[in-house]
């Protein structure tokens, strides 16, 4: 709907999409069309700046909904125009009411009168001819006079109605379809329950058999109020069959509004009229839009866990990697033993063992000397631990090993989460043919300490274990969503061209899975890239796709150094230029002290003047710099490194008011979970977060931040253990 509340055209769509996000039309016209010409986000976000007035990817995937929400909107429109005409009950005012609809929702109420439907009550009455008597009765022009007498000109024998109170039946299911299908009538009770109604749950099965939704035993809270991990934990009750869930609203008053809406004066027909819509509130109405509320909270709740997954994820993605480590990967277990896996730094696999630390003492003395041999052997520096069953068991022999021998080793507690799912699939048995599968997951903890993203972007982004609700969502919308954070992330990295996995390539701009494998097969039969335009001799990489893809790869050891920067080659000759501007030559950039004098330049250059100058995009020029400041450099170095440790912590170490350090592991919407180094993860409730107010507990904290907590709560029975981030004291 354009700002006169006329018909909206696809071309204002732009515009309308402007004015949501506070940006300018020819910004959403050039992401827009760059979109319809098959252009990726990242691909936009980074290298059309100037087309598209430097968009973000979270505004340029904004676009992409909405444009093609709009879109659908506008067509949605003309069928159920064509629809209604071909009724012949198209107004003019209807038209008006149609063209003017800014949302699905209010356009589908718009059509409800009209849409064909199964032989409701109401249809059968109108078969039976009774629809003039409806109309006579909701024209409410007769004050004096008998109901009956005038409903006795309908009956039909022929029809089964052989009484004026059968006709009278008839008219009223014409009466009670028609107003509650109204649209006036239904924004009113929308709106009515989204303001008063509640949302109320009791058990459906015994005690017992419900303890993970006692809380909800018997419950109730305002619909308006309803946070999104309530609803989906209801929800979850719900189809579990635990809970029993209703909608609670005051249908004595709902009804009145109706009659108020309906009733214009004084009929012979009023009480009727009255009964049809108490009929019709009851049976069509309430229940349609007890769905419609239940299913909007649904999707409201959805999307935020979804939303908060997404964050989650990304922190995860963008964790500093621990490289240059020869890293021993432990997978904890009882009664299958520990699963040792020693990876050099590059991620090939030096040595693996099964360790028993849970059973005998000679059993432990064995593994001890199996852990101390590799360890001297291979050069460990880092031991990674998987915080999953026997972790802490494992953890503590690790800590006694390390002091009792004075080894110069550090382990960090890896999040294990999805390492089973990576040990079991396809791309597992194809990159570890020659491993058990038990082996691998040691193997995958090991490496995704070296490199979070390359190695958990391996794995179903549903199984790296930071998301709440994550099974009770639309798995759909969630798997798109998450795709994209692994697509942003990926893309933010950037990647090495030469060592890169097919399954961290899949992930890179324009670059299809079965392009990957065939970049993977190009590097095994020709050998390393040794410049980014030989991508173009990868079968099914055309120029569309090396367009897409070339800046997000890099080449360490490139001829051209540009390659292992984030200049795209379509701006080689414009970053030499500006090379040459600042007093350097490309080969500067391969030259220490040339470079080092390079990087002081570079971030005090005046982009804006080296535009003019060159007849560039300021923002390209912008990133030219930047990318010539540090070449190859990872922007996950601005994040601290994961929390690494020689010693134990034992639940009995710790009390209410003492002071550690942790690792988030997980944040929800009701706080945050964190490692402090013992068994089980604290929790920071939301309201333990801090002092000023905030809307979501990301907006506080993130997952992978080291935080200093104090804890505030230990309940050894349950296994829980409360902390407080505003209750630490300040520096």
């Amino acid at each position: 709907m354009n700002k006169d509340g006329e018909h909206m055209l696809i071309s204002e769509i732009p515009a309308l999409i402007a004015r949501e996000l506070g940006v300018k039309p020819h910004q959403i016209t050039a992401a827009t069309a760059l979109l319809d010409d098959g252009n990726t986000v990242p691909f936009i976000a980074r290298y059309r700046k100037e087309a598209t007035g430097e968009l973000d990817e979270e505004q340029i995937r904004t676009v992409e909904e909405r444009t093609l929400y709009l879109r659908n909107l506008h067509k949605r429109q003309e069928e159920i125009l064509a629809s209604i005409e071909t009724q012949g009950k198209l107004t003019v005012e209807l038209t008006a009411a149609i063209q003017s609809a800014s949302k699905l929702q209010e356009l589908e109420d718009l059509y409800l009168p009209y849409r064909p439907k199964k032989r409701t009550r109401a249809q059968i009455a109108r078969e039976k001819g009774l629809e003039p008597l409806a109309g006579i009765m909701l024209a409410q022009q007769l004050a004096d006079g008998d109901p009956l007498a005038i409903a006795r000109d309908y009956i039909n024998a022929e029809q089964d109605i052989t009484t004026p109170e059968l006709a009278l039946a008839g008219a009223q299911d014409i009466i009670a379809e028609t107003v509650s299908e109204q649209a006036g009538i239904r924004a009113l009770l929308r709106k009515e329950l989204w303001q008063k109604a509640e949302i109320t749950s009791h058990l459906a099965t015994p005690e017992t058999d419900a303890r993970e939704f006692l809380m909800y035993k018997e419950y109730r809270e305002p619909v308006k109020r309803m946070p999104a991990h309530r609803i989906l934990a209801i929800n979850r009750g719900e189809s579990k069959g635990t809970l029993k869930v209703d909608l609670l609203a005051d249908h004595e008053t709902n009804t009145r509004l109706i009659t108020q809406k309906t009733l214009t004066g004084h009929s012979i027909f009023n009480e009727a009229i009255r009964a049809a819509i108490a009929d019709g509130y009851k049976r069509l109405l309430f229940p349609a839009l007890d769905r419609e509320i239940r299913a909007l909270l649904t999707e409201n709740a959805e999307k935020q866990a979804i939303r908060v997954f997404g964050l989650n994820l990304r922190q995860l993605l963008l964790q500093t990697p621990l490289a240059g480590h020869t890293v021993m990967g432990l997978d904890p277990g009882y009664r299958t033993g520990c699963k040792m896996a020693v990876v050099s730094p590059t991620g090939a696999v030096l040595t693996y063992n099964t360790l028993y630390l849970t059973m005998s003492e000679r059993q432990r003395e064995e593994a001890a000397a199996k852990v101390l041999d590799a360890i001297n052997t291979h050069g460990v520096t880092l031991i990674s631990i998987g915080n999953g069953t026997a972790s802490y068991e494992t953890e503590e022999f690790t800590a006694t090993l390390i002091n009792t021998h004075n080894l110069n080793v550090h382990y960090v507690i890896a999040n294990e989460a999805g390492a089973s799912v990576y040990s079991a699939s396809k791309l597992a048995r194809e990159e570890l043919p020659e491993l058990d599968v038990t082996i691998r997951g040691a193997v995958s903890i090991a490496r995704r300490i070296q490199d979070p993203l390359a190695e958990l972007v391996k794995i179903d982004p549903k199984s790296i274990g930071v998301g709440q609700y994550q099974h009770d969502v639309n798995q759909k919308e969630l798997g798109g969503a998450l795709t994209n954070i692994v697509e942003s992330c990926v893309n933010h990295v950037g990647v090495e061209l030469n060592t890169a996995s097919p399954a961290l390539l899949t992930h890179v701009a324009g670059i299809t899975a079965s392009i990957a494998k065939n970049i993977v097969s190009y590097r095994l039969e020709k050998g390393t890239f040794t410049n980014r335009k030989e991508l173009l001799k990868v079968a099914r990489l055309g120029p569309a796709a090396f367009t897409q893809c070339a800046g997000f790869l890099r080449i360490a050891q490139a001829a051209n150094p540009l390659d292992n920067t984030p200049v795209h080659p379509e701006s080689y000759a414009l970053a030499e230029a500006v090379l040459g501007h600042l007093g350097f030559t490309l080969q500067d950039l391969s030259n220490k002290n040339r470079l080092t004098a390079l990087q002081q330049t570079a971030p005090a250059a005046d982009a804006a003047k080296l535009a003019l100058a060159l007849n560039a995009g300021e923002p390209t020029v912008r990133d030219i710099l930047s990318a010539l400041a540090k070449p190859g450099r990872d922007p996950r170095e601005d994040v601290p490194p994961p929390q690494t440790r020689k010693n134990i912590v034992k639940l009995s170490d710790i009390t209410p008011g003492t002071m550690v350090k942790g690792t988030v592991h997980n944040v929800t919407d009701f706080g945050a979970f964190v490692d402090i180094g013992i068994k089980i993860n604290g929790l920071i409730h939301r309201s333990e977060l801090s002092h000023r107010p905030f809307r979501h507990p990301i907006d506080v904290i993130s997952v992978g931040d080291i935080i200093d907590v104090m804890v505030i709560s230990i309940d050894e029975e349950r296994q829980r253990i409360g902390l407080s981030l505003k209750q630490v004291p300040k520096a």
